[in-house]
């Protein structure tokens, strides 16, 4: 759950008795709007109510993983902060990659990011979470039945930009790539040690900046291992295609181990 930032407090229990024909989505809503007007919340109802809400985007995060293993597909969780470059490695992947994808796109507002993917002839579909800091199973759920599955290799859920939240919440993929940018600082991967713990790969992005920033990118490698040994990390940058193809290639070596 989202103990780091606390946005999986989702507010008392008859707040959040609802059928199971109710919208999921709703009540993502509706807790995220509680926990924002009672940030201090942390009874034993307030936590019995995460864990049920926790338990049943695990249950339908299950459902999506064997949607995508029954049709053959990779599912991948991109997380990252804003800004990260996410968007533009799809775009460059879009050029480079051997494999077809697809990008479950998600966004609090427009959809800009889904736009540009569909602009390179990438099937996106956009997901406007409203102020939800994160996707969750469910929203991805809705998302895959507007994909055309048999057309493609991988399948992308390119997440909300936030370094906290996404961790916690697992959206039926198979793997995590969490991208880190030069710009961004180099304590990001200390202060935010859930979300790199979840990786298995480590992208380290917009290195053709490192000249202007103070950025030790080995002492951050050696940080990232500190908190998960053996995660892979590749330096990208996505005006060399060289970067950009071995994360292709990394790809590739995974989509063909689950074959």
């Amino acid at each position: 759950m989202c103990t780091d930032c606390g946005c999986s407090i989702r507010g008392t229990q008859e707040e959040h008795q609802h059928d199971e024909g109710e919208d999921h989505s709703h009540v993502h809503q509706k807790a995220h709007e509680h926990l924002h007007n009672n940030p201090q919340l942390n009874d034993a109802k307030t936590i019995s109510v995460i864990q049920k809400i926790l338990d049943k985007n695990d249950h339908e995060a299950n459902h999506n993983r064997s949607h995508l293993d029954n049709n053959g597909i990779l599912g991948i969780n991109l997380m990252s902060s804003p800004g990260s470059g996410k968007t533009a490695l799809l775009e460059q992947l879009a050029d480079d990659a051997k494999f077809k994808f697809a990008v479950v796109e998600g966004d609090l507002e427009t959809s800009k990011d889904a736009d540009r993917l569909k602009a390179k002839g990438i099937d996106a579909v956009q997901i406007q979470t409203g102020s939800a800091c994160h996707l969750d199973a469910f929203m991805v759920h809705k998302a895959l039945h507007s994909i055309a599955l048999d057309d493609i290799d991988v399948c992308f859920v390119e997440n909300v930009g936030n370094l906290v939240c996404p961790a916690s919440y697992d959206v039926g993929t198979h793997l995590n790539i969490v991208l880190v940018s030069i710009p961004e600082g180099e304590d990001k991967i200390a202060k935010y040690p859930v979300m790199f713990r979840q990786a298995d790969l480590i992208l380290i992005t917009k290195t053709d900046l490192l000249p202007y920033f103070k950025y030790d990118i080995e002492a951050e490698k050696k940080e990232a291992r500190r908190i998960k040994p053996n995660v892979d990390i590749l330096e990208v940058n996505i005006n060399d295609k060289e970067s950009v193809q071995r994360v292709a290639d990394w790809i590739e070596f995974k989509r063909k181990m689950r074959s």
